[in-house]
């Protein structure tokens, strides 16, 4: 395996970063004489606003339009001397416009923009931006602000579900990725401290590795020039919630969560600070649901919910400072430290499984940003991310695992710790020349981690079926487990990794009908020996209507772009360490070491091989490797859509996306028996990560939105797709390492219908009521034989469709009539051929808000509408602005009580076969907390604020 020094990786990023920056900065020195406007965006706290559409409409019509960056800031230079129009317009705000700005030649006007949120019980049309050809204002885009966060969950895991939904199904296998103020692999900030998400927004934008469709922006919450603050509770116990279908009983749990927050001033108009601080406490607990042998050896359900205690605790401050009048400086820390008692437990692991663990994050975050002169403006950021984590189990007896029926033993993970730094660097220079928006720049990323895991040191038996665990209690000549595994030696492996970004994009403004916009990125990383990654992105918006202070009613788009995956640090660092000398590792199915080991019915184990015992009768080990020739994966993805802007305040997209991967990552072991025989002779199974897999998918996406009234929004995603692929990721192995044309079929994302619709309504009484639904078909799950057929340790094999219900050993299903044990020219069931059931969920949000204090002020308070539409805050409507809010809300996860099975078990030799075991997640892709707690929770707030 073949790398580059990480030394050399940063040398080639300064020397490329450094041409970069002298072609922009020689782009804009030869731009044409003209005037500048500048300035920034303010809300009426005077935080910065990102986001944000300003215009500047010349005499005739001409306009020229941007968006704000993350700190508000705005540029537009090459414009004619002369008196022009500034317009401003931002979802959640009401239109600004500033007439009579003179511009002059060679000179600079500078501004600053103060917007004004909606007024209480309205939607002002303003507060929907038109359509436009801008590449940042795609309709398909969906933008959160207050308070369609706020109906957000507030747990972190489900909040990422929740995100996920909406951002709707992302092209590609890996989906979108999650960026928090412009910084990747961060944990997600409290709910509280977000200001405003984004979501598929400018799909093709070069300054991004990963897929656009999916891509989740999330801005938080910068200091105010004016004092403000937020204390609030959350409360949840399971006697308001419905029972877990899954449980024999409603289990007990409660939640807890103090939140605190407050902004202010440091030096008035200069620097400003924002601090949070979380904590929750959560008597949750996991829901076993297994089938076990009772003392007389008789086959037993076993539905048990095990209390599984949490701690968690957040503190985040934040700093702004302005320099200068053209700099200012954002300082963010971030420090999270869970911790939680029975981890491990859920499903088929029994109690004995359990073992305790811990986390610590603590998060730098620092951007600074410069208007360098009328045409440059300049972004750096920086983060450093330090986790450390811990896991330690009290019990170091042997593992049994009977295949979909349960998994008792010990915990088998030992004295486990984790330590991992992260470092992420940007640079990115925006600059404009004439009808032309340039940027440029790139992003160095360094890992390292260092990894102490005696995981499977106690060893594991692995069984096929609770028969042949029974048959080998009873000693029954010829009953032995199916395979016995087992690791030892060096515990600890460490791993490090630098990857690199450039980028340059341009925005064309052909005519105010027409953008055509161009961007190349080129990327590389250690650890393989692929370098020559350059993705093009390509891309066009084209208004009919637009200009002469026209708004236009339909906008037609299209991209094309390639899009790189990094082969992941997890990877080197697990091939690193069952490497066959840091670690040994065993895979043992031989019977005459396997039926010395003895079994008792109390579940006890006696006569376990050692890996000392294992070397001594020269027993191959199994390691793991990467392919030499692995590259990393890419995928090409098109797209073309139409906007349109319909009556009632209400705007349609319908986009077609199509995404072709190759080079997909998969698992494959490269020394299995070929009849009967290693190709590696005295070697054991070599598990090779490679590129060899594929991927293809087609969607057609409708978005909409609308403020269809003065009182309420709405907005709707729906996705009609199909995906195929021969691998699901870097850990999917195939049925027959030799064979991989079988493996073409359903992909895991072949979810055929996905539907979210959201909004918000001003009810009568003053509530706020913020319906969330979701509702997707079934995922697709694979059907195996749950019996190594090929020797090759795995449990992959599929069986073939059954051609007559006569032949002995045939089962039949809801899913069709299957053959276990298939003969050489059976038809072999596809890949991934079953599909588990529909998911369908009604979550609601339901608030209001009282004033108190008031001193006479006009109220302006309504932060907040969608993307989708959003709407304002519900509750007190009078015009008198109080100083003093209390809100109590409720939020109801599941109204309907609907039940959400997750994915069917898809063994046959398992009793579970075809059933769900546990739930689907709160919003249909799994994740979240607490989701033992019960199929309906319900979720009570209180928050005050100043």
């Amino acid at each position: 395996m073949s790398s580059q020094s990480p030394q050399a990786v940063t040398r080639g990023f300064v020397i490329l970063a450094a041409a970069m920056w002298l072609l922009a900065c020689a782009a804009a020195a030869r731009q044409p004489a003209g005037g500048t406007v500048r300035g920034r965006v303010v809300d009426p706290s005077g935080a910065l606003v990102g986001g944000v559409s300003v215009a500047v409409v010349g005499a005739g019509g001409a306009e020229r339009k941007i968006e704000t960056n993350q700190e508000g800031a705005f540029v537009i230079n090459g414009l004619a001397a002369g008196t022009y129009s500034v317009r401003a317009a931002a979802q959640g705000f009401a239109p600004y416009e500033k007439t009579g700005v003179e511009v002059s030649a060679g000179k600079t006007t500078s501004l600053e923009i103060a917007l004004a949120v909606t007024v209480a019980g309205e939607v002002t049309v303003g507060s929907e931006p038109p359509l436009s050809a801008d590449p940042e204002s795609n309709a398909s885009a969906t933008v959160l602000r207050e308070p369609d966060i706020k109906a957000l969950p507030s747990d972190p895991a489900e909040l990422a579900a929740a995100l996920q939904a909406l951002a709707g199904p992302a092209a590609g296998p890996s989906g979108g990725e999650i960026f928090i103020d412009g910084f990747s692999g961060g944990k997600l900030p409290p709910r509280d401290t977000i200001r405003e998400i984004r979501i598929n927004q400018n799909p093709f934008s070069s300054e991004y590795d990963r897929l656009g469709l999916g891509r989740i922006e999330i801005l938080t919450r910068p200091g105010t020039d004016e004092w403000n603050g937020e204390a609030g509770g959350e409360f949840e116990d399971e006697s308001l919630n419905s029972r877990n279908p899954f449980a024999a009983n409603r289990p007990p749990f409660q939640l807890r969560n103090l939140s605190v927050d407050l902004s202010g001033p440091l030096v008035k108009k200069r620097a400003s600070f924002f601090v949070d601080f979380e904590r929750e406490n959560i008597d949750n607990n996991a829901l076993v649901n297994a089938l076990v042998l009772d003392p007389n050896l008789n086959v037993t359900p076993l539905r048990r919910a095990v209390l599984a205690p949490s701690k968690n605790i957040e503190f985040s401050p934040r700093v702004d400072v302005r320099l200068s009048g053209n700099q200012t400086l954002v300082g963010r820390y971030f420090f999270a430290r869970s911790g939680t008692e029975n981890a491990g437990l859920g499903g088929f692991d029994l109690p004995s499984r359990a073992f305790a663990a811990r986390d610590d994050e603590h998060t730098l975050r620092l951007t600074e940003t410069a208007v360098i002169s009328s045409a440059i403006v300049n972004e750096a950021r920086f983060q450093y991310i330090r986790r450390r984590a811990a896991q330690e189990g009290s019990d170091d007896a042997p593992t049994i695992r009977v295949l979909e029926a349960f998994t008792s033993g010990g915990a088998n993970v030992g004295l486990a710790s984790a330590d991992e730094d992260r470092f992420e660097l940007h640079d990115n220079a925006s600059f404009a020349r004439g009808k032309h928006s340039l940027k440029a720049g790139g992003r160095l990323r360094h890992y390292r981690i260092s990894d102490s895991s005696p995981n499977n040191f106690a060893g594991t038996f692995t069984f096929t079926s609770l028969d042949q665990y029974r048959e080998t209690i009873l000693n029954t000549p010829g009953a032995f487990p199916a395979q016995f595994s087992i690791a030892g030696g060096e515990p600890r492996a460490a791993v490090g990794q630098t990857d690199v970004g450039l980028f340059v994009q341009d925005d064309w403004r052909v005519k105010p009908q027409l953008t055509l916009s161009a961007g190349l990125r080129y990327e590389s990383q250690t650890n393989i020996s692929d370098r020559a990654n350059f993705a093009p992105r390509v891309s066009f918006a084209y208004a009919p209507g637009a200009g002469g202070g026209d708004k236009p009613k339909t906008v037609f788009r299209g991209g094309f772009g390639v899009f790189y995956e990094r082969f992941g640090e997890s990877l080197t660092l697990q091939a690193s360490r069952f490497d066959g000398t840091r670690q040994r590792q065993f895979v043992v199915t031989d019977p005459a070491i396997l039926d010395a080991v003895a079994f008792t019915r109390d579940g006890g184990v006696s006569n376990v091989p050692t890996v000392e015992s294992l070397e001594a009768f020269a027993q191959p080990q199994t390691t793991r490797v990467v392919a030499p020739d692995l590259r990393s994966p890419y995928t090409t993805q098109t797209t073309v859509s139409v906007e349109r802007q319909l009556p009632l305040k209400t705007t349609l997209s319908v986009t077609y996306v199509n995404a072709r991967t190759r080079r997909m990552l998969r698992s494959r072991n490269v020394n299995a028996p070929l009849g009967g025989v290693r190709p590696v002779a005295g070697a054991g199974n070599i598990f090779q990560y490679e590129s060899t897999g594929r991927f293809d998918q087609s969607q057609l996406l409708f978005n909409a939105r609308s403020n269809f009234s003065e009182r309420g929004s709405i907005f709707a995603n729906y996705a009609f797709g199909r995906a195929r692929s021969d691998s699901d990721g870097a850990g999917t192995f195939p049925a027959n390492s030799y064979d991989l044309g079988g493996e073409y079929g359903r992909a895991a994302l072949d979810i055929r219908h996905r539907f979210v619709i959201g909004g918000s309504y001003a009810a009568p009484l003053g509530l706020r009521l913020s319906p969330f639904i979701t509702f997707r078909s079934g995922v697709p799950f694979n059907i195996t034989t749950g019996a190594d057929a090929n020797g090759d340790t795995l449990f992959t094999e599929r069986p073939a469709f059954a051609t007559s219900l006569s032949e002995p050993g045939i089962i039949v299903t809801r899913f069709g009539a299957f053959d276990p044990t298939p003969e050489v020219g059976d038809v072999l069931v596809p890949r991934n051929y079953g599909r588990g059931p529909e998911f369908f969920v009604v979550n609601l949000r339901a608030a209001k808000e009282f004033g108190f204090g008031g001193g006479g002020k006009k109220s302006s308070a309504t932060p907040g509408q969608s993307g989708g539409g959003g709407g304002q805050r519900g509750g007190d409507t009078d015009d008198e602005e109080s100083p003093y809010k209390l809100e109590f809300s409720v939020q109801v996860r599941n109204l309907f009580n609907h039940p959400n099975g997750g994915t069917p078990v898809g063994n046959l030799r398992s009793l579970f076969f075809g059933d769900p075991v546990s739930l689907g997640g709160g919003f249909g892709f799994g994740g979240g907390g607490g989701q033992a707690a019960g199929n309906r929770r319900i979720r009570f707030e209180v928050q005050f604020s100043f």
